[in-house]
């Protein structure tokens, strides 16, 4: 009888591990959803100084969203409760928090912008023509990653098209870094990122759904103890973050929306000296 109670006990224990995975996926999405309504906020507040600093707060809690969109995936493997609720249920929370939050939050920082530039009718259409784009792109690329997730059979150490974390954390790390920088002069942040911004958005957005390959940021780091460089290159780079925490994010993550377009280049010119070369 001990023998079976000690069974049904861990049978439940096991039934409520089951739940971590799904429990953390909402914890991303609602992170998502109060990264908008800080951005909301920003209408509430007269003073432009302080509106500025509810749309760094938004982007911030973009960033920490990042930390259940991991340990969702970890916590499925560790617990064996992968599923395709679960897929499904991951795409919908990173659409939310990955695709919604980001669009809004350049949206609202750009049409704050337009008011203190005194702009006309065309930075409107093209604020949200750059935002509408990022958005619509990283449903696509949400979708298709769901896909690709059903018919591989073997996970890759590459994505195809820039992942939609990357890309909202290229967006959130921008606005922290030029509001904290630009915050005594509204006038030159206002010239200068009315139209940087939502171009910006855009071209995230169509680098998600490219064919350009990305490394696969997890299991890189999973292969650390197999690479005596990479291990020392990452240990740098945390040493860098915590001396300055957000330009060096910026120029990290950069550096990685960059890699693969770079590397596409790099491929084409050693074809093209092959053939040459023949």
């Amino acid at each position: 009888m001990e023998k079976k109670s000690k069974v049904k006990k861990v049978k439940k224990i096991n039934e409520l591990l089951k739940f971590v995975p799904n429990t953390l996926t909402l914890c991303n999405s609602l992170c998502g959803f109060t990264a908008i309504l800080w951005c909301l906020g920003v209408y509430g507040k007269s003073s432009e100084n302080n509106s500025f600093n509810y749309l760094a707060i938004a982007a911030v809690i973009i960033l920490l969203a990042m930390i259940f969109d991991a340990l969702d995936g970890f916590a499925a493997r560790l617990f064996n409760a992968t599923s395709m609720h679960g897929m499904q249920m991951d795409s919908l929370a990173d659409m939310v928090t990955f695709g919604v939050a980001p669009s809004v939050l350049v949206a609202i920082l750009a049409h704050r912008l337009n008011e203190i530039n005194h702009l006309q009718e065309l930075p409107v259409l093209f604020i949200w023509f750059g935002c509408a784009m990022y958005l619509g792109c990283a449903a696509l690329r949400l979708a298709t990653y769901n896909v690709h997730a059903l018919q591989e059979k073997k996970s890759s150490d590459t994505f195809y098209g820039l992942p939609s974390p990357g890309a909202a954390s290229a967006v959130c790390i921008a606005v922290i870094f030029l509001v904290h920088d630009y915050s005594d002069n509204l006038v030159e942040l206002a010239n200068k990122l009315t139209y940087t911004m939502p171009f910006y958005a855009g071209v995230l957005g169509l680098l998600m759904t490219s064919k350009i390959k990305y490394i696969h940021v997890g299991k890189y780091l999973a292969n650390l103890k197999r690479n005596k460089v990479q291990m020392i290159l990452v240990f740098v780079i945390l040493a860098l973050i915590i001396y300055k925490p957000v330009i060096t994010l910026l120029i990290v993550i950069n550096l990685y929306i960059c890699s693969g377009p770079v590397m596409v280049l790099f491929n084409s010119l050693l074809r093209s000296d092959k053939k040459c070369s023949v």
